[in-house]
């Protein structure tokens, strides 16, 4: 963002990759530190999540700053109904991999801008990975990239590798 400009929004996230995207886009903004309790409530659906995290997030960025609209997004890999999120540990990380080697998983991305109203979409895409070997994905471990990825991968990065479709 240029010095002095006003954004035309809050992004309530300090994802880097959500950041290029808007900037790829030409959306001025600028980024909010918001902290929400991601904790998944009994019985609901992955969609469900991803939508009420992104929600919570636009109006706990909305409360703190409401002179813009704000941003939220939030994203999560789901194998047979169940999340994957960010790997604990290289063992959690390699078992997520494990997971979905040779295996279609959807990723679903709940986003929510908070203005005047409130407004949430959804975003799924089906990604299917080949095989994926425990060598492999150790080396990919120690590239540092998937720790803090949702479902132990970045498919903008060098986790594209796995992907077939």
């Amino acid at each position: 963002m240029p010095l002095n400009a006003d954004p035309d929004l809050h992004l309530a996230s300090q994802s880097p990759r959500r950041r290029e995207l808007l900037e790829q886009i030409g959306v001025c903004h600028d980024v909010l530190a918001i902290v929400v309790d991601e904790q998944l409530h009994q019985g609901e659906a992955p969609a469900e999540y991803v939508l009420r995290l992104a929600l919570e997030k636009a109006r706990a960025g909305r409360a703190l700053r409401p002179d813009r609209p704000v941003l939220g997004a939030d994203t999560a890999v789901v194998v047979d109904d169940r999340i994957l999120g960010k790997p604990i540990d290289r063992d959690d990380a390699l078992e997520m991999l494990a997971s979905l080697s040779r295996r279609e998983h959807r990723v679903l991305t709940g986003v929510a801008l908070v203005g005047d109203r409130e407004e949430t979409r959804l975003s799924v895409s089906h990604v299917r990975f080949r095989a994926i070997d425990a060598a492999e994905a150790a080396a990919y471990w120690e590239t540092g990239e998937p720790a803090d990825k949702a479902g132990g991968y970045a498919v903008q990065g060098l986790g594209a590798i796995f992907i077939e479709s």
